[in-house]
């Protein structure tokens, strides 16, 4: 089945930005901290983040010295992110189809991106991950967990994706699943890790789950 729309993704994130403005504060997730060790074991140098917001998570890796590019369908972050950001070059579009950015990096990474969408466009995502990787480049991806404490709430419209609000999928993912999902690339570690957050209803912890992969060196992209 479709997912939702380009227009529909957009409509939401602008709404939500501009009621909300840095929903989710200023400082990094934990996981962007562990994904920034990881690069530096790795020698990247270049980092392309999806669904990059306001640069919350952009800005560790911009500051740390990494080239760092962003890409955010939601105007409304973008304007967030000119006075927040200032070292990352931000791309306005989709990630689900980012070849308007006219590079490819050693590194990805998506927080919390891909468990918002459902089967069809959760494959698009790590296409258009994989076609601005370079090949032996890194992935790092996190996603809800099937320990959620909101698994399972709303209508199941897909196996393990459920929509507590209307036109608004999430999916949960274990850690077969995940791995499943990454098949076409070298999986390197998954685990599980508790990130704390407070917005909305005040602090609270999620329980996510990452990866960290890397696309083969003889890989073609499509």
């Amino acid at each position: 089945m479709c997912g939702q729309s380009i227009e529909t993704q957009k409509a939401f994130w602008d709404g939500r930005y501009q009621e909300e403005g840095r929903i989710w504060g200023d400082e990094p997730s934990k996981t962007a901290g562990m994904a920034l060790a990881a690069f530096r074991r790795h020698y990247v140098e270049s980092i392309l983040v999806p669904g990059a917001g306001y640069g919350r998570n952009a800005r560790l890796f911009s500051e740390s010295g990494f080239n760092v590019d962003g890409v955010e369908i939601s105007d409304a972050a973008l304007q967030l992110a000119k006075v927040f950001d200032s070292k990352t070059t931000f791309h306005f579009g989709s990630a689900l189809d980012m070849s308007f950015v006219d590079k490819n990096f050693d590194a990805v990474y998506g927080y919390n991106v891909m468990h918002l969408f459902r089967q069809a466009d959760r494959q698009r995502f790590l296409e258009a991950c994989w076609n601005k990787l370079k090949d032996g480049g890194f992935i790092f991806l996190t996603v809800f967990s099937e320990m959620e404490e909101s698994f399972g709430r709303g209508g199941e419209v897909e196996p393990n994706t459920f929509e507590s609000k209307p036109g608004r999928p999430v999916h949960y993912f274990t850690d077969d699943d995940l791995r499943e999902h990454l098949r076409s690339f070298d999986i390197i570690e998954t685990g599980v890790v508790a990130d704390p957050e407070d917005h909305g209803d005040g602090p609270h912890t999620h329980t996510l789950r990452y990866i960290l992969a890397r696309k083969p060196r003889e890989s073609v992209s499509e």
